[in-house]
């Protein structure tokens, strides 16, 4: 996994957001409202609404926006419904993309994230088109400034508990279990003291993709970009190389 760190691209996306907050607390406000008609309104026996609020944390949304979110969600009971979507497609060259989305209104997302793909120069493919190139992992990132324990002490820590893998990376660990085990590691590190920058099921590429032709690569960023700026999108994974490009 090495230069390939996680906790970059969050840091990279994290620069973009600072100035369009409004974006990530949409998202946010959205899977809060669904974490607790899931769940429950209590963190400590939710443990995707624990994550959600680590994430808003994280953020830097206000506490009294959280809780507000949460107190909707328990008595909003004629509410707006939203539903999770995925779609798979290509980028330029091939490039593998895969678009989670969270809306009331599939139609409208569905045209969306079309329209992002087409104008890219990309194209939305079949469910499955491109899934079988990810691997399904849950991934805890620590930030190595906020850490106070080795390296090794970590590692031991995450794997007694059930993780599958530790890397190290320049400025951050991460740590990789299997989807149903996330839970449990997360809650060891918790009671351990370790902060986590976040913790979340994400798709990991089995191989990377380089792309050397400069018009790809505006294409690519641009169907990227679009995506990212749709409040219905959640999150966006793919296989393009993008660190070797910033290099």
């Amino acid at each position: 996994m090495s230069g390939h760190s996680k906790f970059a691209n969050i840091k990279h996306k994290k620069e973009k957001n600072d100035a369009a907050k409004g974006k990530i607390f949409t998202i946010i406000g959205r899977e809060i409202a669904v974490a607790v008609k899931e769940g429950g309104p209590d963190p400590n026996n939710n443990f995707k609404l624990a994550q959600v609020i680590a994430k808003a944390k994280a953020n830097n949304m206000p506490n009294d926006t959280i809780e507000r979110g949460i107190k909707k969600a328990s008595g909003d009971n004629d509410g707006v419904t939203y539903k999770y979507v995925t779609y798979e497609g290509y980028g330029p060259n091939g490039i593998a993309i895969i678009v989670d989305a969270l809306t009331d209104n599939s139609n409208r997302t569905a045209a969306n994230v079309r329209s992002a793909f087409t104008k890219g120069q990309g194209n939305i493919g079949t469910p499955g088109c491109v899934s079988f190139m990810f691997d399904k992992r849950g991934l805890i990132i620590v930030d190595k400034e906020e850490c106070d324990m080795e390296a090794d002490d970590l590692m031991m820590m995450a794997l007694d508990a059930g993780a599958e893998d530790f890397a190290e990376e320049e400025d951050s660990y991460e740590i990789y279990t299997a989807p149903d085990d996330l839970e449990t590691v997360s809650g060891a590190l918790k009671e351990a003291g370790v902060e986590m920058v976040s913790s979340e099921v994400t798709m990991i590429p089995q191989n990377w993709v380089e792309l050397t032709d400069e018009t790809a690569v505006k294409n690519l960023q641009r169907t990227l970009d679009l995506l990212e700026d749709d409040d219905d999108v959640q999150a966006v994974y793919h296989n393009w190389d993008w660190q070797e490009e910033r290099k």
